[in-house]
């Protein structure tokens, strides 16, 4: 650990009215930051064959009376499978839980009304679900989804106020909107393309187009025309969904003007990531509390990485919710619900770990899916209870304050850019490059507004204006070689300092010069076998003296093959440039090239980072914005061995900071010792898949 600090040491030297008042959620100004929440928002969502039997409900709250305070809000589900349901089922359903719901609340709950089905999910159990003269969800292929029907179709949108109006009358403390008010739907993927959107779509921008044409526009032709017809569909959803959650607004509220709409979300780039707008639709006119649930795909815990991976995305998703959005939480699902799956202790984890990362409760649905005793889920109710402390210290201390550190860039319209220069749009996928570089106890941040540093990919910067790219490049900003050709191809050369000169494609390994970043470590080699994990090798060319080499290329005989493929410079912006030649986004885990990295990110940030984690451990860093002088973050052992000594470097003037294990335990630490502006403080021991809270004030 001490080579660590002293490669740190070398790298200072060369850088010169209605939000859960049980919560105690006070109404606040649409800029605030410091929002006092009392406690974690933390639900259960309950399926319809534990609910629609008295008997049955009733087992369900003598679970929860046994583990009082393991949740506040129990949530009822509609249906059980994903399509919309038949009207008349609906109808006879929020008899029965209008029935449901003042048992609940005679048992101490607030309870509410989770509409799994407003525009449906995909094909299941279509005998049974809603039939009639609606539009199916259709693909740009002209495939069609039985079991998801486009929220334009003025015939499902006189459903959906009749769905919504039933609900409201059931007299719900709140209603939730799940996830299928999105565009990817199993069979055919990503929609709507029936004739009437396209209508639409024609009518927004004088374009008459159809399904072949529209392809063909997003697919050929010069990239600023593509550019430019891809942003308008963009907008073109967003206006969908936007317009979907005035009819629901309008309904609920003309019947309850104080109810608190929810949604749920995930990744949703192809809608338009418009939730910031969404969000002030849901609370329409006289301004009411909206509920947020991000989530994303962890079901069962056999690939731990993905636990982090799906905090990163719930990050994203929280990160351009106003701040009035306050009872935001993290879908917790384990879907089949079989109890092996996922450990208690992963469920437990996983909560904490989205609280790390901007929600402020969570949402459990986590129970059996049958009629049937609920036994086996007494233990995972019971750790949730023991944990539920340890929840609410997170909430309480973590708030809504931003969360700041480097940033893997995106914005509402990165979709945009998918597959430019050649290839299908619609089956670009996800815009952003992976989140591996944040397992070496880097801090993560979801915003530009709050980026120390940037992270840059291919295809991040093409949908960007040139004054926007200056700004980027005028900070700290870490790039592919991928994204530094895409730059120079736009003219902005003279700020990057490198060129790519080539490639090589086998057989090559990366070697660490004699620079002041690479501190003890000169001489060390990465050597990433291409053979095995196919990737390019790029090697780099200075275009400017001031260009500085990190790491060159050698071949299995040792001999060096090209004298540069990761570099850094400043330009004359005082921007400061990384670039990686060499799988810069994955297999940073060893001691030398994880050591590196921090004192890059150090040194492009201008030691503007708030922390990071100077120990050779596997923890993922979350650090809010300090508020009122007091700096809270939390970290997380994702190993399965203990990390002893993890040293956090924090950039603060306190000497101390206090330690919150997930038993709620209390640890004082002092500093010992100060490297540049980060103190040093070392945690003796996290054990194996724990969170540790910190804060120092």
């Amino acid at each position: 650990m001490k080579n660590v600090i002293v490669l740190i040491s070398i790298f200072i030297l060369f850088s010169c009215t209605r939000v859960a008042e049980k919560q105690g959620v006070p109404a606040k100004s649409a800029n605030s930051t410091d929002a006092k929440i009392e406690k974690a928002f933390i639900s259960f969502r309950i399926g319809v064959p534990l609910w629609i039997s008295e008997t049955r409900c009733n087992e369900l709250f003598d679970l929860f009376d046994k583990y009082k305070g393991v949740t506040n809000e129990i949530t009822f589900f509609t249906s059980e499978t994903h399509p919309p349901l038949p009207l008349e089922v609906i109808k006879e359903r929020t008899v029965i839980l209008k029935e449901r719901m003042v048992q609940a609340r005679k048992r101490g709950y607030k309870t509410g009304i989770n509409i799994l089905a407003t525009i449906g999910h995909h094909n299941e159990n279509l005998e049974n679900s809603l039939k009639g003269d609606y539009t199916p969800m259709t693909n740009i292929e002209g495939a069609i989804c039985n079991g998801s029907f486009c929220p334009n179709d003025k015939q499902m949108q006189e459903y959906i106020r009749n769905i919504y109006q039933l609900t409201a009358q059931a007299n719900p403390d709140y209603i939730w909107i799940d996830d299928d008010i999105r565009f990817g739907h199993m069979p055919i993927g990503l929609g709507c393309f029936c004739d009437n959107c396209l209508n639409i779509f024609g009518k927004e921008t004088g374009i008459k187009y159809t399904r072949e044409s529209l392809k063909k526009a997003f697919n050929e032709g010069l990239s600023e025309e593509k550019l430019k017809i891809r942003e308008a569909w963009l907008q073109h959803n967003r206006n969908t969904i936007s317009h979907l959650f005035e009819l629901i607004e309008k309904t609920v509220h003309d019947i309850n003007p104080t109810m608190p709409l929810g949604f749920m979300t995930g990744d949703r780039f192809f809608e338009g990531y418009d939730f910031d707008n969404w969000a002030k639709v849901l609370s329409g006119p006289n301004h009411v509390s909206v509920m947020w649930r991000p989530g994303g795909g962890y079901y069962e815990d056999s690939n731990t990485n993905s636990l982090v991976g799906k905090s990163h995305d719930i990050g994203r998703q929280i990160s351009v919710l106003p701040q009035e959005v306050v009872s935001i939480q993290s879908e917790i699902e384990n879907f089949p619900y079989q109890r092996l799956k996922k450990a208690a202790n992963s469920v437990v984890l996983e909560a904490c770990s989205h609280i790390a990362a901007g929600c402020t409760g969570a949402a459990f649905n986590v129970l059996s899916m049958y009629s049937e005793p609920l036994d086996e889920y007494e233990p995972l109710v019971a750790k949730l209870q023991e944990a539920r402390p340890f929840f609410d210290l997170l909430a309480k201390s973590l708030g809504r304050s931003p969360i700041i550190g480097i940033q893997t860039f995106w914005n509402k319209s990165s979709y945009i850019t998918g597959n430019l220069q050649s290839g299908n749009w619609i089956n670009s996928g996800n815009p952003l490059v992976g989140h591996d570089i944040y397992n070496i106890g880097l801090p993560i941040c979801y915003s530009n507004q709050c980026a120390s540093v940037t992270i840059l990919g291919k295809d991040n910067v093409l949908g960007l204006s040139k004054e926007e790219i200056r700004k980027l490049l005028s900070g700290g900003v870490y790039m592919d070689a991928e994204a530094l050709q895409q730059l120079n191809d736009m003219g902005f050369g003279e700020l990057t300092g490198f060129e790519v000169e080539g490639s090589e494609n086998k057989d090559r390994i990366e070697k660490f010069t004699d620079h002041p970043l690479n501190g003890g470590f000169v001489g060390r080699e990465r050597d990433n076998r291409q053979s095995f994990w196919n990737s390019p090798a790029y090697t780099l060319r200075k275009t400017d003296q001031q260009a500085q080499t990190l790491t060159s290329l050698i071949d299995y005989s040792g001999k060096e093959v090209f004298p540069c493929t990761t570099g850094i410079f400043e330009n004359k912006l005082g921007g400061r440039i990384c670039v990686a030649g060499y799988y810069p986004w994955t297999f940073m885990e060893n001691l030398s090239k994880s050591s590196q990295m921090k004192a890059v990110f150090r040194w492009l940030s201008e030691d503007s980072l708030p922390g990071y984690i100077a120990s050779f451990q596997k923890i993922n860093l979350w650090i809010r914005e300090p508020q009122n002088g007091k700096t809270a973050l939390a970290f997380t052992n994702s190993s399965f061995d203990p990390a002893k000594d993890v040293v956090l470097m924090l950039k603060t003037d306190q000497k101390t900071i206090r330690i919150y294990d997930m038993n709620c335990k209390e640890t004082v630490i002092r500093s010992s010792g100060q490297d540049g502006p980060y103190q040093k403080f070392i945690i003796p021991e996290v054990g194996s898949w724990q969170m540790r809270l910190a804060i120092n004030e």
